[in-house]
């Protein structure tokens, strides 16, 4: 018997969270932090707001239906929200990737409003590759809401796509 308590315990702490969990699992975050050397060489002097994913996913949830945002503009927002210099580029980033993921993990267990991750594109309106269901999958969505896609290199992107950002 307590050898199988034993093995259930070590099961249960090998547990892969899921998207949901790490969603919601903000840690520390969010944060204001300085900009070290390294960082100031390359944004200049000032502050970087570290981002908690739910604050990512919220602002992903806003963009409406024919509209877009990109993961500068998220950063953007979430700079002036902190009163920073920049947003944290690499955090907020991950955390759209685990916004899109957590949408479709929520969606498979039957919640009917998912964060739009698809609306949210790279600098230039490059389609992210990484989200769920790939470029494929994306780009079927936005075309689905009145958006065009090109590809230009190896890269696809919305056409026009300054044009449908969210204010």
């Amino acid at each position: 018997m307590k050898k199988d308590n034993h093995e259930r315990r070590k099961i249960m702490a090998t547990k892969k969270k899921t998207w949901l969990e790490k969603l919601n699992d903000s840690k520390d975050l969010p944060k204001v932090v300085k900009l070290n050397a390294q960082q100031s060489r390359k944004w200049g002097k000032g502050t970087m707001a570290i981002p908690s994913p739910l604050e990512v996913n919220s602002i992903m949830k806003k963009v409406p239906s024919g509209k877009l945002i990109t993961i500068n503009r998220i950063r953007e927002k979430i700079a002036r929200k902190h009163h920073a210099t920049i947003g944290c580029p690499i955090t907020t980033g991950i955390f759209s990737w685990i916004a899109a993921n957590a949408a479709v993990e929520a969606e498979a267990m039957g919640k009917k409003k998912m964060t739009p991750y698809w609306r949210t594109l790279k600098q230039g309106g490059v389609i992210n590759e990484k989200y769920p269901g790939g470029i494929e999958k994306q780009a079927e969505l936005l075309e689905q809401e009145g958006h065009y896609i090109v590809q230009k290199g190896k890269h696809w992107m919305v056409k026009d796509w300054e044009k449908r950002l969210m204010k």
